[in-house]
């Protein structure tokens, strides 16, 4: 697994979502209380979710209103699908994501 610096010290005064790119992967850099990194692509219908907008700890697709935990990923009952969810972590000189590999994650090896 390894970590990416997507972006240098944030302002995190006020809420964002901002799409970056770590380890080949575009990402939701999401602040909602607290700095979340979920997949950028709904898995519903593959629109943006950049462009989307948060309510109650959820991150709502723009196209169809489909909406995903910022914790787990999970969609909303009755949806049965997720978003991947990515380990974020707050350094002096920026914000960085973790993006494990496809067998890292099939495995659940580090």
């Amino acid at each position: 697994m390894a970590w990416y610096k997507v972006a240098d010290a944030l302002d995190l005064s006020k809420p964002f979502i901002r799409k970056v790119s770590a380890g080949g992967k575009s990402i939701c850099l999401i602040n909602a209380d607290k700095v979340h990194a979920v997949s950028s692509k709904c898995p519903h219908a593959g629109a943006d979710l950049s462009g989307g907008w948060c309510n109650n700890g959820k991150l709502v697709c723009p196209f169809h209103r489909y909406a995903y935990d910022l914790e787990t990923g999970r969609g909303a009952p009755g949806q049965n699908d997720f978003v991947n969810v990515y380990s974020v972590e707050m350094k002096d000189d920026g914000v960085y994501v973790q993006v494990k590999s496809w067998f890292e994650r099939l495995t659940g090896k580090k």
